[in-house]
C-alpha cells in the first residue's frame, strides 16, 4: 500500500487520498487570482501526520494553498498518520528536488533522519503544528503552531474555572507526543483528577464506545476533553447514550464545533488557528527563499492557544463555515 501512496505522491505531488482534492482547490484558486509577486515559480511541499478525513488538516491545507497562490508557489501536499510512511513521503519530495519543505513532527523519532537529509541537501524546512521542542534541534528554520504543554495548561485552568472535578482526556493517536503533552499540561494545572483514555482515532464507533463505557462506569466524570475537532461530536453522542451529565470540551475548531458551541452542546474549544499555520509556513518559506528572512528569533511562532466559548462562537462561525477557522 505504501508503494501506491508514494507512487501517487510522485505523480500528483500529494497523497493518494487527499492530493487530487488539493490540486483541484489550488487550480481553482489560481483561476480566481494571480500571484502578488514576480519571484520564480518555486515548489514547496507539505507532509503532515494527518489521517484520512481529518477536517483540521483541510484548514491547514487551505491556508497553505492560498498563500501559495499569492507567492507564486507550486504547492504539493501529502500525508500519512504512520511515522515511517510520513518520512518516506518527505524523502520522495527530497528526491524531486523541491525548493522548500513543511513538515509536522508528531512522531519525531521517525522524522529526524529525513529532516536532516533535507537540510543537508540545502532544502529549507519549516515545522508546523507538532514538534516545537525538536524543530530547532532537527535544523528547521522555525516552528509555527501552539506550545502543546501551554495549551494543555490552559485547558486545566479553564476546567477549574468551570468547577469541574474529574475529567477524561481522550487521546486518539498512539505515539503522538503533542497529544501526550496536551493531557500532561492539563493535569498539571487542573485541581481535580484527570485520567487518560486511549482510543483508535481511525474507528469512530470504537471511539464512541470507549468514551461511553467510561462514562457509564464512572458517573462522577464531569468533563471529557477530546484532542481534535472531529472527535467532539462523537464524545457528545457517547455522553447522551451513557446518560452522563459531563461537559464535553475539545481542542481545535471547525464548522461543526462552532455550531455545537453556539448551541451549548460543547463547553469550550482550544483554537490553534490551523489556517494560520499553513498560510504562514508557505509565506515564511517564500520570505526565506526571496530575502533570507527568518521569524521567531530561535523560538516558535505561536498561533495559540485561544479558549473559544459559546459567546465567541457566533463571531467565528462565519469563518468556520468557509473553512478558514
Amino acid at each position: 500500500m505504501l508503494a501506491a501512496v508514494l507512487g501517487a505522491a510522485s505523480l500528483a505531488g500529494c497523497s493518494s487520498t487527499g492530493g487530487k482534492r488539493a490540486e483541484d482547490r489550488a487550480a481553482a484558486a489560481e483561476a480566481q487570482g494571480r500571484a502578488a509577486v514576480s519571484t520564480p515559480k518555486w515548489t514547496f511541499a507539505m507532509v503532515t501526520h494527518s489521517g484520512d478525513g481529518d477536517t483540521f488538516w483541510d484548514i491547514v491545507q487551505k491556508g497553505a494553498e492560498q498563500a501559495a497562490v499569492k507567492d507564486n508557489i507550486n504547492f504539493l501536499y501529502a500525508h500519512s498518520d504512520e511515522g515511517q510512511q510520513q518520512a518516506q513521503l518527505v524523502q520522495s519530495y527530497i528526491d524531486k528536488g523541491v525548493d522548500g519543505l513543511i513538515v509536522t513532527l508528531a512522531k519525531p523519532d521517525a522524522m529526524k533522519a529525513v529532516v536532516a537529509k533535507a537540510t543537508k541537501a540545502g532544502i529549507p524546512v519549516i515545522t508546523v503544528n507538532s514538534g516545537s521542542e525538536q524543530s530547532k534541534q532537527f535544523g528547521a528554520l522555525t516552528h509555527i503552531g501552539q506550545d502543546e504543554s501551554i495549551a494543555g495548561e490552559a485547558v486545566g485552568d479553564e476546567l477549574d474555572k468551570r468547577g469541574r472535578e474529574k475529567a477524561l482526556c481522550v487521546l486518539h493517536e498512539q505515539g503522538n507526543v503533542g497529544h501526550e503533552q496536551r493531557c500532561a499540561g492539563a493535569k498539571k494545572t487542573f485541581d481535580g483528577t484527570m485520567q487518560n483514555l486511549y482510543v483508535d482515532g481511525t474507528n469512530m464507533p470504537d471511539v464512541q464506545a470507549s468514551i461511553e463505557a467510561k462514562l457509564q462506569a464512572d458517573k462522577t466524570i464531569d468533563a471529557v476533553v477530546t484532542l481534535g475537532a472531529p472527535f467532539a461530536d462523537t464524545a457528545v453522542k457517547a455522553k447522551e447514550t451513557a446518560g452522563s451529565e459531563a461537559e464535553i470540551d475539545t481542542f481545535d475548531l471547525n464548522e461543526a464545533v462552532a455550531g455545537s458551541l453556539k448551541a451549548g452542546r460543547l463547553g469550550f474549544a482550544v483554537d490553534q488557528q490551523p489556517y494560520l499555520q499553513g498560510y504562514e509556513a508557505v509565506d515564511l518559506l517564500w520570505l526565506y527563499r526571496y530575502n533570507a528572512d527568518v521569524l521567531g528569533g530561535g523560538l516558535p511562532v505561536l498561533t495559540g492557544p485561544q479558549i473559544i466559548s459559546k459567546q465567541d462562537a457566533a463571531e467565528l462561525e462565519k469563518y468556520a463555515e468557509r473553512g478558514t477557522r
